[in-house]
């Protein structure tokens, strides 16, 4: 099957490129097999796989200089300090981020919007994080729960109203209303950058434009985008970025909020407890500057350090390599789905504005049923609402199946995909 150049794209042999098989040495997990199949991992938009550099990272930290941070004299705590530190310095880089102050470390994107959400409050000191009645908060039916949720419980603590952008029949985000939505009510704009179920990439140029006219503050949900996409916080003009470890080669357990400097010192500590301090005493606590602030107890260590480790394997691989790749797996991928009898795709049916997340009902097979045929061939898909319950209802389906790919995929896998996929049809007639 032919390749489609995604129009903007360089030619493909100019296009900037790896060795997909080298790559793919790297995963040990890729060589099993599942249910008498070699194993087709089509599922990285729920978790990637972890390269063996990123495994032996953790082990070695654990295995050779495990101790606290940030509060320790001794060797083993100076090690784990500067190698804690190291990580979160080499991920602020791979952002863009102007200073390693500004990275927050979270366990997961929901937990980092949640903090930015936790700052909005009736009674605060700074105008920009003070909200109430009368005051609205814009999100977008396109969200994850994540990115969902914490806006809905900050309207109902405070008063202030809820409002979204729709979704376009073809999957995009439907701005045509933009002024009318995004207005001098509006306290904060929390858009998901790259969607987790549609694949389709936001504009935000226009969005964080108006925000800039009306005083709003912008915030994007990146947890599908900062893994495939060349990031840089900076040009994307926008004040507040959340994203995960484990969806970019890295452990669970660990994720990251950016936010401008200026902002950060405004907030409120989320967590109270340890290393979050500069002083305490009976009757009264002063917190220390950001990140510390935001870092009660004692955090992540070995997980900061393996998504550090992941953050190097990407930079040598190359992000515009990665989104390339990823270009080229998605248009041939939109081609061969697109030869299945009854399947349609649910999202941008072009290899343009969107990422290599492809969901898809077929016929009036419910998609568990497809996932688990495909599990039967070695196939691994995510089947079901994907946490987006809201573009579901959209489109008139109660669950979606989904691939989705990442750099160790293959053609030969999208292949296996559309066979398990005609095996579906075989069993359910």
């Amino acid at each position: 099957m032919a390749l489609t150049i995604p129009e903007g794209m360089p030619q493909y042999e100019d296009a900037p490129r790896f060795d997909v098989a080298k790559v793919r040495a790297d995963f040990p997990i890729l060589d099993r097999v599942v249910n008498g199949n070699p194993l087709v991992y089509l599922d990285s938009a729920n978790t990637s796989q972890k390269p063996q550099q990123v495994i032996d990272a953790i082990a070695v930290h654990y295995a050779f200089h495990n101790a606290n941070v940030s509060r320790s004299v001794h060797t083993l705590g100076t090690e784990a300090t500067d190698a804690y530190e190291g990580a979160r310095a080499r991920i602020a880089d791979f952002i863009g981020a102007p200073s390693s102050d500004e990275l927050i470390f979270t366990k997961n994107s929901s937990e980092a919007i949640n903090l930015v959400a936790h700052a909005f409050r009736e009674r605060s000191e700074d105008d920009r994080f003070r909200i109430g009645p009368g005051d609205e908060i814009l999100i977008s039916e396109m969200e994850h729960h994540s990115n969902i949720v914490p806006w809905q419980m900050l309207a109902e603590r405070t008063g202030a109203t809820l409002r979204w952008f729709g979704i376009t029949d073809h999957g995009r985000l439907d701005m045509s209303n933009l002024d009318d939505l995004l207005t001098e009510r509006t306290k904060i704009v929390s858009i998901v950058h790259m969607s987790n179920i549609l694949g389709t990439v936001n504009p935000t140029a226009a969005l964080t434009k108006r925000a800039r006219e009306v005083g709003a503050l912008v915030m994007l949900d990146a947890s599908q985008s900062v893994p495939h996409l060349p990031m840089n916080v900076v040009d994307y003009d926008v004040d507040f970025i959340a994203f995960t470890g484990h969806k970019m080669l890295g452990p669970t357990g660990i994720g990251c909020l950016w936010g401008r400097a200026e902002l950060l010192d405004a907030m409120p500590p989320f967590l109270g407890g340890g290393s979050m301090i500069e002083t305490v005493t009976m009757e009264k606590t002063t917190y220390a500057a950001a990140p510390a602030k935001f870092e009660a107890g004692t955090p992540p260590i070995a997980e900061a350090i393996g998504l550090g480790a992941a953050v190097d394997y990407l930079t040598a691989l190359g992000m515009p390599a990665v989104q390339w790749h990823e270009k080229e797996i998605t248009a041939y991928a939109l081609d061969a789905l697109a030869t299945v009898p009854g399947l349609r795709i649910i999202g941008p049916e072009v290899p343009v504005g969107r990422g290599g997340t492809i969901s898809f009902a077929l016929d009036k097979i419910h998609p568990h049923d497809v996932g688990q045929v495909l599990d039967a061939e070695g196939v691994q898909v995510r089947v079901g609402h994907h946490c987006a319950k809201p573009t579901c209802v959209r489109f008139g389906v109660p669950a979606m199946t989904r691939a989705s790919f990442y750099v160790y995929t293959t053609t030969d896998e999208v292949d296996a995909l559309v066979r398990g996929l005609e095996q579906v049809r075989k069993v359910f007639g």
